[in-house]
């Protein structure tokens, strides 16, 4: 409980004696309500920040896309359109819930909850300061590895149940896809884990400072190949181009989704960016340092915290940037090249890293290249 927000709240001295006031009125221990009240409100809050920043990765979308093609992009909804994901939301709900005659009623309506429930559940383990954190859990990647398997659940779900030639196609690859390139992004994750001992994120960022030096990114020739392997596992793994098979606008309609309608529509949709916003944030964690500033300015103190949190959305911003703009480079793969990708050439790569960050720490224990450098 105390690695938790929960448990956070109940230290403080108010908070005690909010819990005794309501243990006698009630007659018993009170502590369990209070508790779900907090995490009741703070679960509202974290739906709320989810769904602001699937909306503005949509509007990066639109407006990194614009500027890359000399267009203006969203200009007119409130300042440089900001507000657009705003009209495009409250346009999305009033549009009509259309199921197809055919379609399994039942897995078409749950399809999109999984996708969103899937990405919302990893929300719980971002660290986004040393203070700020859901859950520190000591699974905390076993536990985002897992409950992330929803979204591609859910794709595949979506295709099937729609009783479209064209979505069942996009839910096909969608399934073949995400479950083949989790493998090179687990085995990537595993190469940090060897050295950092331990799989919360408290672990992970420990061994890792402020400063690019500190960064499991450049700590050995492993980690370095590793970091490449999962960014184009992730890639794979939120259906973005060059890997947007699932969808696949000029083949499939819209793929697995394209019956969908509403708001089922928008929870697709949100799942996406918000999936790459939550993979970025990984990646942050596991190479960059995740929210460790240079000469940890602040510390512990508030302003430490909103150093921090700056810090970390900072390079998930630079993370998500990148993803966009290979999304508008680089034209869509085929099939058969990206599984050959994944099974011939980084699943082999991720192998190899793994063997050799257990040779690395059997010869020189947790020490980077720069530390055998500079000794």
């Amino acid at each position: 409980m105390e690695h938790t927000i929960v448990g956070y709240f109940l230290q403080f001295e108010i908070m005690k004696n909010l819990v005794e006031m309501a243990s006698s009125t009630l007659g018993f221990n009170a502590s369990s309500i209070i508790a779900f009240i907090i995490f009741l409100t703070a679960s509202l809050i974290l739906l709320l920040i989810a769904a602001t920043i699937g909306g503005l990765g949509t509007f990066a979308e639109r407006k990194i896309s614009a500027d890359m093609q000399m267009r203006p992009g969203p200009n007119r909804v409130g300042p440089y359109g900001i507000v657009q994901m705003v009209a495009d939301f409250i346009k999305l709900f009033l549009k009509e819930d259309i199921v197809p005659v055919n379609a399994d009623r039942f897995l078409f309506y749950i399809a999109p909850i999984l996708a969103i429930v899937g990405v919302l559940g990893t929300f719980a383990v971002l660290p986004i300061s040393s203070g700020l954190i859901i859950s520190d859990l000591n699974v905390a990647l076993f536990y985002a590895v897992g409950i992330s398997s929803l979204v591609g659940l859910g794709i595949f779900l979506g295709g099937y149940a729609s009783n479209s030639k064209w979505s069942m196609l996009g839910g096909m690859r969608g399934a073949a896809q995400i479950v083949s390139y989790e493998i090179p992004v687990i085995l990537s994750m595993f190469t940090v884990i060897l050295f950092a001992g331990g799989l919360s994120f408290g672990a992970i960022l420990e061994n890792q400072s402020g400063g690019p030096i500190g960064w499991y990114l450049f700590h050995n020739p492993f980690t370095f190949i590793a970091f490449f392997v999962y960014f184009i596992g992730i890639l794979a793994e939120t259906n973005r181009a060059p890997f947007d098979l699932p969808e696949s606008e000029s083949e499939l309609v819209s793929g697995y989704n394209t019956e969908f309608t509403g708001m089922r529509y928008a929870f697709f949709a949100l799942a996406e960016y918000m999936e790459v916003f939550v993979v970025a944030a990984f990646a942050s964690a596991l190479f960059l340092g995740g929210y460790k500033i240079p000469f940890n300015i602040g510390g512990d103190s508030l302003i430490g915290q909103v150093l921090q949190a700056g810090m970390f959305f900072t390079k998930v911003a630079l993370i998500y940037y990148v993803v966009i703009w290979i999304r508008w480079t680089l034209p869509r793969m085929r099939v058969d090249n990206l599984m050959t990708l994944c099974w011939k050439y980084l699943t082999p790569i991720a192998f190899f890293n793994l063997i050799g960050s257990a040779v690395w720490i059997y010869y020189f224990g947790n020490k980077s290249m720069w530390n055998l450098i500079f000794s």
